[in-house]
């Protein structure tokens, strides 16, 4: 019959361990036909030897033997490998001494003579779930490292990720919750991507920037003649992330009546499109982001406590930067060569005294502000490491107090020629992508037109 395991067969070493030479020979040569490499050992002792230098895949294990039996061999062999199948094969068989084997780890108990055949089928099915678990174990060793790579190695952090790993998978509603700048819809996003409907649309709408009166319609869309000016249907948000994720951002920027019309989708798995009588189907998987605790919210009476235990069928708090000092280095380092690779700059690293100011400074932007001070070290340093110098001029430049003087030689320039500098050369670097320079200096297409006619930069 065929086996259905990823490796040759032949690699497959089956441990059969029983006093019985006899017995040893006949499994041996019924495992050798189907292509298994069989190995013999006569005694419990002999078979801890042969796992802890032979790597044994599956072990076919008596019970009755001199010396050391075959419950105190399973005991020993789980301390060595938790993990892999032990098939128990015996002649001195009971229901209470079956039941003893499984509760030791046996994952199958036969009487000699076994059935060949269902030894067989048995053996395969229990190599083909170790081999699972262990595909398993390494697309998670893969994920966290994939995940330590984009987030960090804190501790704080590694809580985050191991949340994101338990959530993903599954279609529960998710509250984050973490100052700005902390990477609140990039989390989302991840999770949209490790999860099930990976190949779904993923759709963010902010409740802080929608015109209280237009969120209905924006959330559940609206048929041709709805209300004046309806000129034709249109597709709300939670149609338009069906299959898919929607990230409902500072949601607790919703008005008591969104929030009712809310937690009838989120009870129901439908919504009503303003002007019509007919539902629609929901079929978005919701996360919720906040700035701020929605628990207070919920205790003060400005949040439904419905919505919230609806919304926060999971809840991942994102630790602020300054309460995970070990990880700013990484990513300063991070954000330092991605900026390095998009402007086409050498860039070699961090002094040490710049890192130490790094790691000094609050962050109170987060990494949002960590990664706009890093892209900006690296488009307005002459040299290819970044040293302290630019990253003080950066922060004092960023947090800057009309008539305080800024550090460094700069100190003598106004704030307005710095950022007429910083603006021509991030036009140089991107030569004259005035969409790609918004992106660098982080603020929108609309001010960089306004600051470039302001200043009589051409380009």
């Amino acid at each position: 019959m065929p086996v259905f395991v990823t490796r040759p067969m032949t690699t497959y070493k089956i441990l059969i361990i029983d006093d019985d030479s006899r017995i040893r020979q006949i499994l041996a040569e019924i495992l050798k036909t189907k292509g298994f490499f069989p190995i013999e050992a006569s005694s419990g002792h002999e078979a801890l030897d042969l796992v802890r230098t032979m790597k044994t895949d599956l072990a076919l294990l008596d019970l009755k033997m001199p010396g050391m039996d075959g419950f105190d061999t399973l005991r020993e062999i789980r301390k060595i490998d938790p993990s892999m199948p032990i098939i128990i094969i015996t002649a001195h068989g009971d229901v209470p001494t079956a039941v003893e084997a499984i509760k030791l780890g046996a994952n199958d108990f036969m009487l000699k003579p076994p059935d060949f055949d269902y030894l067989i089928i048995t053996l395969t099915k229990a190599l083909e779930k170790r081999e699972l678990e262990n595909k398993v174990r390494r697309l998670n060793t893969e994920m966290e490292e994939s995940l330590e790579w984009l987030l960090g190695k804190s501790p704080l952090i590694k809580k985050v990720i191991e949340q994101i790993h338990q959530v993903a998978w599954s279609d529960f509603s998710i509250i984050i919750q973490g100052e700005t700048g902390t990477g609140k819809s990039y989390i989302a996003n991840l999770i949209h991507n490790l999860s099930a409907r990976k190949k779904g649309p993923f759709m963010t709408v902010d409740m802080g920037a929608i015109p209280e009166t237009l969120v209905e319609s924006e959330l559940f869309g609206f048929e041709k003649g709805a209300f004046t000016g309806a000129e034709k249907k249109k597709r709300g948000l939670f149609e338009l992330a069906g299959g898919g994720t929607l990230l409902i951002d500072e949601v607790q920027n919703m008005s008591p009546f969104v929030q009712s019309k809310l937690l009838r989708v989120v009870e129901e798995k439908k919504g009503y499109p303003l002007g019509s009588t007919q539902p629609l189907d929901i079929n978005a998987r919701i996360i919720a982001a906040t700035n701020t605790n929605l628990k207070q919210a919920v205790a003060e009476k400005k949040f439904r406590e419905d919505l919230f235990f609806r919304l926060g069928e999971f809840m991942i708090v994102i630790p602020p930067l300054r309460e995970r000092t070990e990880d700013i280095p990484f990513l300063a380092q991070r954000f330092c060569n991605e900026a390095a690779t998009e402007l086409k700059k050498q860039s070699r690293g961090i002094s040490g005294a710049a890192e130490k100011l790094l790691r000094e400074y609050p962050w109170p932007g987060n990494i949002r502000e960590l990664k706009n001070v890093m892209r900006r070290a690296v488009l307005l340093s002459a040299g290819d490491i970044i040293m302290p110098e630019r990253i003080e001029f950066l922060i004092a430049a960023e947090h800057a107090v009309p008539g305080q003087p800024l550090p460094d030689e700069h100190a003598d320039q106004s704030l307005s020629e710095i950022e007429k500098q910083a603006i021509q050369r991030t036009l140089g670097a991107t030569k004259g992508n005035k969409k790609k320079a918004a992106a660098i200096l982080d603020i929108d297409y609309s001010t960089l037109m306004r600051k470039i006619k302001q200043y009589g930069i051409t380009s």
